[in-house]
């Protein structure tokens, strides 16, 4: 499955070079220039996302290296801990990121899963998405400054609490969003260096630790095991395949970078937590109690020395800074595929005159998840995953429908299974899965995913009104009837740019 997911080019429903259509409509004009003040159509090929930075996102969006798997450790011992990276990702990340690549490829717009529902189900199933995806990526990324703070105040104790600590999770938030605004090549390159600065000092712990590895030490389990900790903490370290598909206008060639990031993405991510906990657990004797929220950079002093504990508590702020960074570009390219679908107002299509970066979305963005990083981070985890599981069911749903519905559809990357049962069997597993990561969830969990779906309805139906009445501004492209030709147009890509 894994040769097939980086073979961009083997399905038979790749489009033409020169043109395509689906359901008899031509694709092979050039989309229109962009609307005065910054629209929302893709950037010139120049400027687009190349392979190496794509999969440094997509591994940004998803772990940035080991650091918060401590948990697993903590809540059920070594070895389920190691059954859970080794086994986890194979029935959730494989099949999503498989699903992400064939709707990422065939649809390449900004927006993503937006599209996706949008296509499938139509515009309320599309704005309910993005509700519940833009609202679990604004928690997640929330945590981000606050384990940032966290980090610093192990060297920094005055960073641990009062003025400090808030004075460092708004400096961070501000900076990340200039960061954000300067472009989305320097956003990915800056994930390259951070992404290797972060993982170096764990290669190096691995290293040190095999002469003092005991693999009796792997079979030890937590006496007092916490199943809803360890589910949780599998799932939010292995979650977010997708959230780079918002940004999928922005990508060179996505019928070829796409399977082939995700690919090397998911290979990356498994590695960077096996091998640290396969080190830190088999070389030293820890109880399960003692792994806590940071015991990497303690494990890592006692295996090497104080200066590869320090070396890693430096590589997680690194590593925080690159999660918070990718969940931004995602969330505000999300909200100016919404615009370009005519969802949002079209003020959120809106590109900064130099840097063509959607600022408005950066902006709303990052002041959402601000004044969520005060809140507490175990609430954070539960209610992006309750809120993320929401969203994923519809976009399996979507994956499926649209087989159906849509069969000649040009896929430039298609998931190699025939017939509607074997892609419904390829969602059914993570599926499951999530029903069962919402159903372990507290009423607390349940309360706060109803108020944000009812909002999510109510904006929908708001948009709907200051449409009919004119009250705010909605692009121009997002006039519905032209299929997936108004798509591509909208987004900026022809059938030919795909492949």
């Amino acid at each position: 499955m894994a040769a097939d997911l980086a073979d961009a080019t083997a399905s038979p429903k790749a489009p033409s070079k020169n043109a395509a259509a689906v359901d008899g409509v031509a694709m092979a004009a050039p989309p229109p220039p962009p609307p005065p003040g910054g629209g929302g159509h893709g950037r010139a090929p120049g400027n687009k996302l190349s392979l190496v930075p794509l999969i440094f996102l997509i591994f940004f969006e998803v772990a940035g290296g080991p650091y918060g798997a401590e948990p697993a450790v903590q809540s059920a011992g070594p070895l389920f801990a190691l059954l859970g990276f080794l086994v986890f990702p194979f029935i959730w990340a494989v099949p999503e990121s498989l699903v992400t690549a064939e709707l990422s490829t065939a649809m390449p717009g900004n927006g993503g899963f937006v599209l996706w529902a949008d296509r499938a189900f139509g515009p309320f199933a599309g704005s309910l998405m993005g509700t519940w995806k833009y609202v679990s990526g604004a928690i997640n990324g929330a945590a981000f400054p606050a384990l940032c703070a966290d980090y610093v105040a192990r060297v920094a104790p005055a960073v641990s609490g009062g003025g400090a600590r808030v004075a460092a999770i708004v400096a961070f938030n501000v900076a990340i969003s200039v960061l954000n605004y300067t472009g989305l090549s320097i956003v990915g390159w800056t994930a390259v260096a951070l992404g290797i600065a972060s993982l170096s000092p764990f290669a190096l712990m691995f290293g040190a630790a095999l002469p003092k590895i005991r693999p009796r030490r792997w079979r030890a389990t937590a006496a007092d095991r916490d199943w809803k900790l360890f589910f949780n903490t599998l799932f939010w370290n292995l979650n977010y395949w997708d959230s780079a598909s918002t940004m999928a206008g922005e990508v060179e060639r996505p019928g070829r970078t796409f399977p082939r990031a995700l690919l090397s993405a998911v290979a990356m991510t498994t590695l960077g937590y096996l091998l640290p906990l396969l080190a830190a657990t088999g070389a030293i004797d820890a109880a399960p109690e003692d792994w806590g929220n940071g015991f990497f950079a303690d494990a890592a002093g006692m295996i090497a020395g104080g200066w590869l504990k320090y070396w890693i508590e430096v590589g997680a702020v690194l590593s925080t800074i690159g999660l918070y960074s990718a969940t931004l570009s995602s969330a505000a390219f999300q909200l100016l595929g919404m615009a370009d679908l005519g969802l949002l107002p079209r003020a959120f299509a809106l590109r900064a005159p130099v840097f063509d970066t959607p600022w408005v979305g950066i902006l709303a963005t990052a002041a959402i998840t601000l004044a969520m990083s005060f809140t507490s981070f175990d609430t954070i985890v539960a209610s992006a995953n309750f809120l993320y599981s929401l969203g994923m069911l519809l976009e399996f749903a979507a994956f499926v429908r649209l087989r159906a519905r849509l069969p000649a559809m040009p896929r430039p990357y298609a998931v190699p299974l025939r017939g509607l049962p074997a892609a419904a069997a390829l969602c059914a597993v993570p599926s499951a899965f999530l029903v069962f990561v919402m159903a372990i969830a507290g009423w607390k969990v349940y309360a706060i995913s109803a108020v944000f779906t009812a909002a999510g309805v109510a904006v929908y139906y708001l948009m709907d009104l200051c449409k009919a009445r004119g009250w705010l501004t909605f692009s121009a492209a997002a006039v519905r009837g032209g299929g997936d030709a108004m798509m591509y147009r909208r987004q900026g890509s022809t059938a030919s740019e795909v492949v």
